[in-house]
């Protein structure tokens, strides 16, 4: 299936391109989220004329994400677990829990953005974090595990 890609897209191209997907790709995903159009010559034609108009709503996406990069990289984050005597977690934290303290910290990050590539943190200690803000911007902050005081 031909598509015309209307935002960029990682690993596939960027606002214009003419690119061939697979049919289940294209149907499911790109297409529903208004990230392609069919390619046809009819749309290739609104889509040169659009181009302008797209190309300045991904540099305003852009540039929010980079405002948001700024404000997160370098940043450490305390999460309470907890944790047996060894410093193995009763359970784990993952990317929901890190949201959870961007949250509290009046930094608004989505769980789909959170990059963990090992997986969910089982254990005590500081760990590197990425954080996916944009197809071309990522930015990592630094989550401390620390255990909750036993009462």
């Amino acid at each position: 299936m031909n598509v015309i890609l209307l935002d960029n897209v990682e690993n596939l191209g960027h606002i214009g391109d003419l690119v061939k997907v697979k049919s289940g790709y294209g149907r499911n995903y790109l297409l529903p989220q208004g990230k392609a159009a069919l390619a046809t010559p009819a749309n290739m034609k609104a889509i040169e004329i659009r181009r302008a108009e797209l190309e300045k709503t991904a540099a305003e996406e852009l540039t929010t994400a980079t405002a948001r990069a700024e404000t997160i990289n370098g940043m450490e984050l305390v999460i309470l677990a907890n944790a047996g005597s060894e410093g193995k977690l009763f359970g784990s934290v993952g990317p929901i829990d890190i949201a959870e303290a961007f949250a509290g910290v009046q930094v608004e990050v989505q769980r789909s953005e959170v990059r963990m590539p090992d997986g969910p943190i089982h254990e005590l200690g500081e760990f590197v974090v990425g954080i996916h803000l944009h197809s071309e911007l990522n930015a990592e902050v630094t989550v401390r595990v620390v255990a909750a005081e036993k009462t």
